[in-house]
């Protein structure tokens, strides 16, 4: 049977409930962990010669019912580190005052959402988690980037409703040992394959094409330097908040996107393993290694049940590739990929599902939606890094 009439077939017994009907009566759940993106934001950049929407203060606004005491702090408990590319948001400012790349009002909405839906999961249907966090039973990573960090707050609380037995820590880390999306600010050799990648995609000739049309079409100057990601990053922003639009704009919606994500898949390359390996295969091996501490009894991690990892949709994209179910769609605000371990309750075999935006996903080399842990592992096999080897392969010229 070929893979496509595979797939087509268990996601067919997955739709009808005889895979997770049998499930629940012989699997317990063990871990979960959840990397999702932030929640909706102003843009990095407004597009060149366009009219700018209005990005106000009152657009930032922090809804009482998102806030929960909480503490940023790195790896080990220290004080947050320095975060440069914050510094470096921070140093501009959008027409109407706000800076670019801040999470809204919206943004914080969807997070605190998406933590109610986890509640509904852990909590309620499933009696995972107790209803208030612990720290013994949850650990929440972000990027040392202020709408990741609010993201985060967010989301725990609307998952635990704001009730906590204690102050809720959140850990990032510097800049150059960020392994939660693809850093080319200190990866050198990412940073070498990322640019020239860039440089490639915005010259293919459909793309060079349409960049060219729509670049008349809102009277940007030739010359001046824009791509669709750019534009498509300003466009959406303005749509999630209700913000104007110029007609031209609007008019080429489909065909920004489609670029958008055609040069996506050109930098990061879907079915190139070393740009993959160095773009999320630390991040990827520490979901593994969280898998492997659960099932060992490793003391540092067997209390924890949820592993929760603020990112960004250029983390979220590289890993849907790895893992063989990237949808050619850019993840919307608050996309969570979320994985989940299961044991046999009688023959401890462990099992991994994996899901995103809520639906379970079939990965290529796994023989059920429920994998078993070895077909899981083979499947990441060709991505995954340590960060040791990360390190190595960064100093390198050339892969």
């Amino acid at each position: 049977m070929s893979w496509p009439q595979k797939k087509a077939e268990l996601v067919e017994k997955r739709d009808s409930g005889s895979i997770s009907k049998s499930a629940d009566y012989e699997l317990e759940l063990q871990l979960v962990q959840v990397a999702f993106r932030h929640g909706a934001r102003t843009p990095l950049r407004s597009i060149p010669a366009v009219q700018e929407a209005q990005w106000v203060p009152d657009l930032l606004k922090v809804p009482d019912h998102t806030r929960i005491e909480h503490l940023v702090m790195d790896l080990q408990g220290g004080p947050r580190p320095p975060a440069p590319i914050e510094d470096n948001y921070r140093s501009s400012t959008l027409s109407g005052g706000s800076h670019p790349g801040q999470l809204t009002t919206l943004g914080m909405q969807q997070l605190y959402d998406l933590g109610q839906r986890l509640r509904k999961s852990y909590v309620v249907d499933v009696p995972f988690l107790m209803s208030a966090f612990s720290s013994a039973e949850v650990y929440v990573r972000s990027t040392n980037i202020v709408r990741t960090i609010e993201s985060a707050r967010c989301l725990v609380a609307g998952l635990f409703q704001q009730k906590q037995e204690d102050e809720v820590p959140i850990f990032t880390t510097d800049i150059e040992n960020e392994v939660l999306y693809p850093n080319y600010h200190t990866c050198n050799l990412l940073k070498l394959l990322i640019g020239q990648r860039w440089a490639e995609s915005s010259q293919l000739p459909d793309l060079a094409a349409d960049l060219k049309s729509i670049q008349s079409a809102l009277g940007i100057p030739e010359g001046q330097r824009v791509d669709f990601i750019l534009i498509r990053d300003d466009m959406v922003a303005r749509e999630a908040h209700g913000l104007h639009c110029p007609e031209p704009l609007s008019s080429w919606r489909a065909t920004v996107e489609k670029r958008a994500v055609q040069m996506i898949c050109h930098i990061y390359g879907s079915n190139n393993r070393g740009h993959l390996q160095l773009s999320v295969g630390p991040f990827l091996h520490i979901l593994l290694t969280n898998i492997e501490d659960k099932i060992q009894g490793v003391a540092s991690s067997c209390s924890r049940k949820l592993f929760l990892y603020c990112v960004h949709d250029t983390t979220l994209m590289p890993c849907l590739m790895a893992l063989g179910i990237f949808d050619n769609r850019w993840p919307p605000y608050a996309a969570d990929l979320t994985l989940e371990l299961y044991q046999h309750r009688s023959t401890k075999e462990a099992f991994i599902k994996v899901s995103y935006l809520g639906q379970d996903q079939l990965i290529p080399g796994c023989s059920d939606v429920y994998c078993p842990l070895e077909e899981f592992k083979e499947a990441l096999s060709a991505f995954t890094l340590t960060v040791d080897h990360y390190h190595s392969l960064c100093s390198q010229d050339d892969l």
